[in-house]
């Protein structure tokens, strides 16, 4: 009801002549849409994609946007490399190659430290198979209940795995382009602000160091404030055995036929993605190329109709339909308007801090990473214009710290998939969230910050605007 009131009272104000002069009549039915989509985002019980579709109706029965704008979102490059993503995801699933890859890793394990380690380094590299954080965690998950079993007798080493698993998920998303759809949200709304797009490598260049050391990072955290030194004493011993009795496919003994060409074309698929500056094949294609072979009927691993089940089709449309609104922004003048009232003269790195600080925070009020993105990255890239800083560099550093999002359990899929485990699997409480919060929370912002004003200028993204090649 409050949520409801501050949307409708914007609106009232937005609607009275001469409140925000300067403001055009496209802009003000704009930001009118914009405040009842975030605050039913926030609040209402409704589907966040139908309340996103409904504001891009909106907009373009209003004449804000044309229909024209709104339905090409849809056939947008990322749209397309997403959706190949999740058929390439489902062969790799079936064919059990993650689950394998997890155990062999982990059961290599000798002390809990190594164990922590280990499991994060498989995670982090899921993100390259499975290009949703749900479906990682999803996919983890038997690992995790293997896990549980081996460590039965040792309760806390259990329920710091049960928060290891969603933690390491959610950080590491940001190694990839398509490991969160907010990643292609915010590479949308840069091309259309700034004519300027991020392709796959050049994400990973960015992004895959700062998840490897978030991740890891995030592990030590997770163990130092979930267990006390007596529980990190003692030897580990996790026997493929153990795993195998959760798995509903081998993760030991010589690759099967289909394991070994699901293998050689996923390495291809990522391969070509990684070297598209040699041969210029764009992403979205390379997927395409990717997602039919591995749904051939000579060699794939899965049907094509399967593999398109597994796609979030809900996802995709939210991701088509906040697109259409953040074009909506831009052309409308809305997000100069609202961005115009910030003062001169900030300095680019306390630019930089309170972007990522709001992004970090924004979890708490927005639930889906998506919609953080959806609401953030339009109004952070046309601010960071007029701070004189890199948009590029804002809008990466505002995704990546709305990746964090493990403060409450329903704050992220993969936490609250984990926290609601089969009877006799111990999990985490709400107050062990909010231990590793108030730890992981300003660890994670401050480590996103010192990417964007140390790291990534060294790799080709400068905070400053004029410094551009």
């Amino acid at each position: 009801m409050v949520w409801a009131c501050i949307a409708l009272g914007a609106c009232a104000v937005l609607a009275v002549p001469g409140t925000a002069p300067g403001l055009s009549g496209d802009a003000r039915l704009t930001l009118a849409v914009f405040a009842l989509a975030t605050c039913a985002w926030i609040a209402a019980p409704v589907d966040d994609t139908h309340v996103a579709l409904v504001a891009g109706l909106a907009l373009t029965t209003t004449g804000v946007i044309s229909s024209d704008t709104l339905f090409a979102t849809l056939g947008d490059p990322t749209i397309w490399l997403l959706i190949c993503a999740f058929v390439l995801a489902a062969a790799v699933t079936r064919t059990g190659l993650a689950g394998r890859a997890a155990a062999f890793l982990v059961s290599g394990a000798r002390t809990v430290r190594q164990l922590v380690h280990l499991t994060t380094a498989a995670l982090v590299v899921t993100a390259f198979a499975v290009p949703a954080t749900s479906g990682r965690a999803a996919l983890a998950l038997p690992v995790f209940l293997a896990l549980a079993h081996a460590l039965a007798g040792r309760r806390r080493l259990v329920v710091m795995l049960a928060l290891l698993f969603p933690t390491v998920v959610l950080l590491s998303a940001v190694a990839t382009l398509i490991g969160a759809g907010a990643h292609l949200i915010t590479v949308g709304v840069l091309l259309e602000q700034t004519g300027e797009g991020i392709g796959f490598t050049r994400w990973l260049i960015l992004g895959l160091p700062l998840a490897v050391v978030s991740s890891h990072l995030a592990a030590e955290a997770v163990l130092l404030t979930t267990t006390r030194k007596k529980d990190r004493g003692g030897p580990v011993e996790i026997t493929v055995a153990e795993i195998q009795e959760h798995s509903g496919t081998p993760v030991s003994g010589p690759l099967s036929p289909p394991e070994l060409r699901c293998l050689l074309l996923l390495g291809t698929v990522v391969a070509l993605w990684c070297s598209e500056p040699l041969h210029g094949v764009p992403p979205a294609v390379v997927a395409l190329i990717g997602a039919l072979v591995a749904s051939s009927p000579a060699l794939g691993t899965v049907r094509m109709k399967e593999g398109l089940r597994s796609v979030p089709w809900p996802m995709l449309l939210f991701m088509a339909a906040t697109t259409a609104m953040g074009v909506a922004l831009v052309e409308s003048g809305a997000a100069g308007w609202l961005v115009g009232g910030l003062p001169d003269g900030v300095p680019p790195w306390l630019f930089l801090t309170l972007v990522v600080v709001v992004s970090t925070a924004a979890h708490l009020v927005l639930q889906s990473r998506s919609a953080r993105s959806s609401v953030l990255v339009p109004l952070v890239v046309a601010a960071s214009v007029g701070a004189g800083v890199n948009p590029v560099a804002a809008a990466l550093a505002s995704t990546a710290a709305a990746g964090f999002c493990q403060t409450l359990p329903a704050s992220a899929k993969p936490v609250a998939l984990f926290a609601d485990l089969p009877d006799g699997v111990p999990t985490f409480t709400p107050r062990d969230l909010l231990r590793l919060s108030a730890v992981l929370a300003p660890l994670s912002a401050a480590l996103v910050l010192f990417f964007a004003l140390a790291v990534w200028p060294l790799l080709g993204v400068p905070v400053l605007l004029e410094s551009q090649p």
